[in-house]
């Protein structure tokens, strides 16, 4: 009984495990559009508190499944790809963004994300782009979307809200 126990403890264990999936460029597709990833410099996940990943092909598809109904409450971890560093993910809250017609993402959004305000600055050089602050993504992970402000309103809570500027 005692050996059952332990079995099923670290099966449970394993399978709340949070942590993001390498993108599968060509096979993976992305949860919001249903389009096929097939650009490198572009991607992102969000995964849920019991490890459940949900993947995307542009930063707007993640910030759109974000805003709507669908999204989980018990989002952990909210990923981009770095344009700069091929396969790299970047926390969603802590990466630099630009918007500039000369970047050519799969939705059409215009919107590079990077680890670095210099690895921005450094690409926006011939881009002559924006800085974008069209993610705004707070560290509390507790949050509300848009269709949920009135309740927030309503109960004082200060949860966290993202929104885009598109």
């Amino acid at each position: 009984m005692r050996l059952l126990f332990i079995t099923f403890l670290s099966a449970w264990l394993v399978a709340c495990d949070v942590k993001p999936e390498a993108l599968a460029y060509g096979k993976d597709a992305c949860h919001s559009c249903k389009m096929t990833l097939v650009d490198k410099k572009f991607g992102a996940e969000a995964v849920t508190n019991k490890g459940k990943v949900y993947k995307f092909d542009d930063v707007n598809c993640m910030v759109n499944f974000y805003n709507s109904q669908e999204t989980p409450d018990n989002v952990s971890l909210l990923l981009v790809i770095d344009f700069d560093s091929v396969d790299q993910f970047v926390d969603a809250r802590e990466g630099f963004y630009v918007k500039s017609p000369m970047i050519k993402s799969p939705m059409g959004s215009q919107v590079a994300s990077f680890s670095t305000r210099e690895q921005l600055k450094k690409y926006n050089k011939g881009w002559n782009g924006i800085n974008w602050p069209g993610v705004n993504w707070s560290l509390n992970l507790n949050r509300s979307r848009p269709h949920d402000q009135d309740k927030q309103l309503a109960t004082g809570s200060n949860r966290m809200v993202c929104s885009t500027i598109i």
